[in-house]
């Protein structure tokens, strides 16, 4: 984990990371959901946020998704 993360997302993100680099499904898919929900829940429901969306995530996401397909046709 990186010593500047202070929002709950990024460090979600960073066990997303390290799940999906050791291959292990059952611990990344509900840490995705996690940090989906922590992204949508920030501010509220009318709240607007304007981040960007990290490249880090988009990264961690599409392993996520090559590590999902492997493991359907393992």
């Amino acid at each position: 984990m990186e010593s500047d993360e202070r929002r709950l997302g990024d460090r979600i993100l960073s066990a997303l990371e390290l799940a999906v680099e050791q291959g292990n499904l059952t611990v990344a898919e509900p840490l995705a959901q996690a940090l989906e929900l922590s992204m949508t829940a920030f501010g509220g429901p009318d709240a607007v946020d304007h981040r960007g969306v990290p490249i880090r995530l988009l990264e961690a996401l599409d392993r996520l998704d090559s590590l999902r397909r492997a493991q359907k046709v393992a």
